[in-house]
């Protein structure tokens, strides 16, 4: 009995020393944590919490919005009446990296003539969205080249409006710079240059990124007042990062078409990517259509504004027929007003944002621009979503 007891004894030990669950244990250690910060590193000097991997067994597997791109996403805001501009923010600043407040208009001596942007600021934040203080050399209903060419050649006031926006963006909490200059003299392009390459290191030294905002060009050819000072090469290299105003084909003062062409923007993208890292590369898309009377006739009427929301709920109530423009992506629809004049309304929907969105992939762009909240298009955000992983700072 005592020799069949020890030998139960030896096998019972002989088996514990093989346990295949301990060995599996020592050949797969516990896996560490894992931060997607290494594996995206920042290109603007800003701190990001990241996203940390569950610290347990099982697949590992990530989560399937991972394949997701990460891009920025910017809203310009016109904070005209401060509750309104808190509901844009709102109902846009959880799909947006920065919020552009437009603008703090630039003065020829180099002083600022602020918003009234204290509430909106709060919601910016409140919304983990990055306020961006945009300058402008705007006055009068319309960007002024006298005002510019001041600034460039004054370095008085060009001093004094670098400390005034060094002093702003410390008291009201803004962390990122956007300069705006449009309307400039063709000759002005050099002086523009010099004035970037004075100004923009002294607003990095601060820590705030700083960004330019580009007319859209197909070629350093293009000339005239809107497209021949800005130097996208020089911009480029000078700025954290550039939006490309790739929208207003068609406009209130012009002649009937789409906003945002797709075969347009296109030109302007192809050309700027060589011209600019394509990280560096916001494209803007607008958040607004318009209405046109017809027969359109230069110097009349202008054509109103509307919201994607507005134009698709007016036509389903019309039962208007919404056509789709395959060339340049984008709907549009006729209807006769009360009067007996015929219309024309070009706006966006699902199918021309997602085309949009299409081209930021293929390119592998930085991000996209909106101008401008306040335009009632919640498709645009979910699609936003569907689409891509929107970075937070």
């Amino acid at each position: 009995m005592r020799k069949g007891y020890l030998i139960f004894i030896a096998l019972v030990l002989l088996l514990a020393g093989c346990n295949p669950t301990k060995q599996s244990r020592e050949a797969n250690p516990r896996p560490k944590q894992l931060s997607n910060q290494a594996a995206h590193p920042e290109t603007v000097p800003m701190e990001s919490r990241g996203r940390i991997l569950p610290d347990k067994r099982g697949d590992h597997n990530l989560p399937t919005n991972a394949s997701k791109p990460r891009i920025e996403s910017i809203g310009f805001l016109e904070p005209v009446n401060p509750v309104q501009a808190v509901s844009d923010v709102n109902e846009a600043g959880r799909n947006l990296t920065y919020i552009g407040f437009f603008s703090y208009r630039v003065q020829p001596n180099g002083d600022l003539i602020p918003l009234n942007d204290a509430i909106p600021l709060s919601a910016a934040k409140r919304n983990r969205a990055v306020p961006m203080l945009v300058i402008t050399n705007f006055a009068n209903g319309n960007f002024q080249p006298d005002i510019a060419h001041r600034i460039f050649t004054d370095p008085t006031a060009s001093q004094r409006l670098i400390q005034n926006v060094i002093r702003v963006m410390k008291q009201k909490g803004y962390r990122a710079l956007n300069i705006d200059f449009e309307h400039i003299r063709e000759k002005d392009r050099q002086l523009y240059n010099g004035f970037l390459a004075r100004f923009v290191p002294q607003i990095k030294k601060e820590g705030y990124p700083v960004s330019t905002a580009l007319a859209p060009k197909s070629s350093d050819k293009q000339a005239g007042p809107w497209h021949g000072a800005h130097d996208y090469a020089f911009h480029g290299k000078i700025a954290d990062f550039v939006i490309l105003m790739t929208y207003e084909w068609g406009w209130t003062g012009g002649p009937p078409m789409a906003v945002s062409p797709i075969p347009q923007v296109r030109k302007v993208v192809n050309y700027a990517v060589s011209k600019i890292p394509r990280e560096k590369i916001i494209m803007g898309a607008p958040l607004y259509g318009y209405d046109w009377t017809l027969p359109y006739k230069k110097g009349g009427p202008p054509a109103k504004r509307v919201s994607p929301q507005e134009a698709e709920t007016f036509a389903h109530m019309k039962s208007l027929k919404i056509q789709y423009n395959n060339r340049d992506q984008a709907p549009y629809f006729f209807y006769t007003d009360q009067r007996g004049k015929k219309h024309v309304v070009w706006f966006e929907n699902a199918q021309s944002a997602q085309a949009k969105f299409n081209l930021i992939k293929e390119y592998r762009l930085r991000g996209i621009g909106y101008w401008v909240l306040g335009e009632d298009f919640p498709r645009n955000w979910s699609l936003l979503q569907d689409n891509f992983n929107i970075r937070k700072y």
